[in-house]
């Protein structure tokens, strides 16, 4: 897939909703209140605390500006390149390995930052060699070892620094960077929310802790704990588009789909503002997530018919926000996918145009739809190249050592070869791959990159489970998506059919009402679905 350079000013009428209102963000810049002491030349002492502040809020093509306007002022600010080793970094919960191409100019200034670390303090040679452990030999030593010893780094800077609350703030989000995806125990995001809590009670307004607050509880079981930082996070810095969309990340784990919906507005708006194309596109996905969940399909379908005018301005090379060039590209493939799987419109999943791009896991994520629609049409020769397809994306994501999106291929991959088994009549097996598949999905967590996954695992399960008559046991999976995906509408309604076939009367009833209330807002006549709930 290729895209064309930034052009932004044709971008700034795009909405991201039938309404034409534009939020914008006149008047002076907000970031938050940042203090970061260096001992550089003082006269920079406002510029390098702007700079932090949008390194907080991941706003990492502003940052690395900032920090070299620092350095025009200071030439021997060894903080400032220490700045721009970390901006480099980009987004530290994001998975993915990054390539050379990224990693080459960020250990460069981690290498300048250690040659001008002599005239810098002992506490500023921390931080230097700290962020020199995420580029340190990276030809030859593994991401993850990096990322752990980038966060044990940042823990001996806070035993050695302890009045440093800044140090503490960035260890708190090593140590989310650092999480295994495998860990149920959550036991590096309460500690990070531990550090940042106390600390936020007495700096309400620094954008950092806000916004690591909501990373750190960004999972199912430890959502509610970031409820207050999501409300406040986008009043904080509203002149960043990712303090604007970061909020979303919590009403998306509660359900909160209006919320969703207007804060990444806003967010798409600043990111169109500031010509950060993946920052949109990123708002765009989760804002088209959300819409769906309300069964609002015509402003749903709006995002996909504006999707071709960012991809044309859509500069994957480019570091501007929290949204790596992955993020862009996630959201190319994923909008037109959810708009199609959502719905249920089968044919529109079977027919998605595949693309190749430098990110084999967002190329997947059109073969696992086209797979699903093609064995729901009894297609299944269709759908059977798109699984071979699927498996050729996992081997090459193996190879590549991307270790956590070769297993999320890994489940759309049984998930497809489930439902090609069901086409072709042989249900134990389709039901045996569709548990595995949800087995497996329950034991990881979904990327920060995503609002959720184009159909849960055991939401698929509970359909089949329908559809072979067994409505109790269909129940049960409903329930389970709905503990980790809260307000879902798919699941909400497959609960409410499963009930009601199992004749339990008062379960599909509350089913039936939360429906209601989720769509008291949908397209008229809408889904059939809620066509027939009418």
């Amino acid at each position: 897939m290729r895209y064309t350079g930034l052009a932004s000013v044709a971008l700034l009428g795009i909405a991201l909703a039938n309404s034409g209102a534009q939020h914008t963000h006149a008047g002076a810049e907000q970031l938050g209140a940042v203090h970061f002491q260096t001992s550089c030349d003082a006269r920079v002492s406002p510029s390098f605390d702007r700079a932090v502040a949008l390194l907080h809020s991941f706003e990492f093509g502003a940052s690395i500006r900032a920090f070299n306007d620092v350095l025009a002022a200071d030439s021997t600010c060894a903080m400032a390149h220490w700045g721009i080793a970390l901006s480099r970094w980009t987004n530290p919960v994001a998975p993915g390995t990054r390539r050379p191409a990224q990693l080459q100019p960020g250990r460069q200034e981690a290498d300048v930052a250690l040659r001008l670390s002599p005239r810098a303090t002992e506490r500023e040679r921390l931080y230097i060699n700290a962020v020199a452990q995420l580029y340190k030999d990276y030809e030859h030593v593994d991401q993850d070892t990096r990322i752990s010893a980038y966060a044990h780094a940042m823990e001996d800077l806070v035993a050695k620094q302890p009045a440093d609350t800044e140090a503490k703030i960035f260890y708190a989000i090593a140590l989310v960077a650092a999480a295994p995806p495998t860990d149920k125990t959550y036991a590096n995001q309460l500690k990070a929310g531990a550090i940042l809590e106390p600390i936020w009670a007495t700096q309400p307004n620094h954008p950092g802790l806000a916004h690591y607050i909501i990373h750190a509880y960004d999972v199912p079981a430890l959502a509610p704990k970031a409820a207050a930082a999501a409300q406040r996070y986008a009043d904080i810095a509203p002149s960043a588009s990712h303090a604007l969309h970061m909020p979303s990340h919590t009403f998306t784990r509660l359900g909160q789909w209006t919320k969703s919906v207007e804060t990444n507005k806003r967010s798409a708006d600043v990111a169109l503002r500031d010509s950060a194309i993946g920052e949109a596109l990123h708002a765009s996905d989760y804002a088209e997530y959300a819409y769906l969940q309300l069964a609002q399909d015509s402003a749903a379908k709006a995002l996909v018919e504006r999707l071709p005018s960012l991809v044309a301005h859509f500069d994957p090379s480019a570091i501007s926000g929290a949204a790596p060039p992955s993020a862009g590209v996630f959201a190319i493939a994923a909008i037109p996918a959810r708009y199609a799987l959502e719905r249920r419109d089968w044919r529109a999943a079977a027919e998605l145009a595949p693309t190749t791009s430098a990110f084999p896991w967002t190329d997947a994520m059109t073969y696992f739809a086209r797979a699903l629609g093609a064995s729901h049409l009894g297609d299944t020769s269709a759908a059977r190249v798109a699984i071979d397809t699927l498996a050729a994306i996992h081997e090459r994501l193996g190879a590549r050592n991307e270790a956590y999106w070769t297993e999320q291929v890994a489940i759309q991959q049984l998930s497809a070869q489930a439902w090609f088994a069901l086409a072709r009549h042989r249900s134990d097996t389709a039901l045996a791959l569709m548990r595995e598949a949800g087995r497996r999905e329950d034991a990881t967590e979904k990327s920060a990159v995503t609002p959720g996954p184009l159909a849960p695992a055991r939401e698929l399960l509970g359909d089949m489970l329908l559809e072979l008559e067994r409505p109790r046991e269909a129940l049960v999976e409903y329930r389970a998506t709905l503990r980790k995906e809260p307000n879902r509408f798919r699941a909400l309604y497959g609960a409410m059919r499963a009930a009601s076939l199992a004749e339990d009367r008062a379960a599909s009833k509350r089913y039936r009402l939360s429906l209601e209330s989720l769509c008291a807002k949908a397209d008229k006549p809408g889904r059939r679905e809620l066509a027939q709930i009418r």
